[in-house]
């Protein structure tokens, strides 16, 4: 496991899932971790972490409240004394036709996933600069490289994602910061249990590797863009999906 000792990291969306595990995984590769959730949905992780021996805090937020989100993350950065890594993963899906998808379904989905990661960017960037360095991490997904029937709001977030991602790259490379993506395949999480077995069987068999991935896989890609291994790594996509997408 990559060496994290000392770092400060900021996870969204960590209560459950993806986040969840990539919180843990930075936390036992020795980062700070805070975890930002709505409600006290982070607190149980935050838990889980410190039994284990590692060094988390819990924040109530809501990613779409742009000054909410801003203030957060100013406030662990005065807090800590810095930000070394932010995973920008929070991301919600509100599946339907796009003849008959809602506007607020589309509104919703591209302020969880795409704006709240750039609120975030915005937001850690002025330290990041200050001190010459500093890992932004964006979770994507396959649907944001392949597309889905059904998913047109949450394909656009995912690709923004990418496209984001790469720009902001571009801009921060001189100063020592990389930007770079991870885009899940078909993972066993709770956004996925709804799946009927059948269809489970159906993606299973689509994927090369034959099985859906864990939060753990995605995780320890995280942790790899995020340590000094990675550091000639910038504006990346790497695709943890079985060979699900090529």
């Amino acid at each position: 496991m990559p060496d994290l000792t000392g770092r400060i990291a900021i996870v969204t969306g960590a209560s459950r899932g993806i986040g969840r595990a990539v919180a843990r995984h930075l936390a036992g590769a020795g980062a700070m971790v805070v975890l930002a959730a709505r409600g006290e949905h982070a607190g149980p992780v935050v838990e889980e972490i410190r039994a284990a021996g590692g060094r988390a805090e819990g924040t109530s937020v809501d990613v779409t409240d742009r000054a909410a989100l801003s203030q957060m993350i100013m406030a662990a950065i005065d807090r800590l004394g810095r930000v070394d890594i932010l995973v920008n993963n929070a991301g919600i899906v509100r599946d339907q036709l796009v003849m008959r998808m809602k506007r607020e379904a589309w509104d919703e989905v591209l302020s969880t996933n795409l704006t709240a990661a750039f609120t975030c960017s915005q937001a850690v960037l002025r330290s990041m600069l200050r001190q010459r360095s500093g890992r932004i991490i964006c979770i994507s997904s396959v649907v944001g490289q392949s597309g889905n029937a059904g998913q047109a709001n949450y394909a656009a977030s995912k690709a923004g994602l990418i496209g984001f991602a790469k720009a902001l790259a571009r801009e921060v490379a001189s100063r020592g910061i990389t930007v770079n993506v991870v885009a899940p395949g078909l993972i066993d999480t709770d956004m996925t249990a709804a799946i009927s077995t059948e269809a489970r069987a159906a993606w299973a068999a689509q994927i090369p590797l034959g099985r859906l991935g864990t939060p753990s896989d995605v995780a320890a890609a995280v942790c790899f863009l995020a340590s000094d291994e990675a550091s000639y790594i910038t504006g990346q996509v790497l695709g943890v999906n079985g060979g699900l997408y090529m």
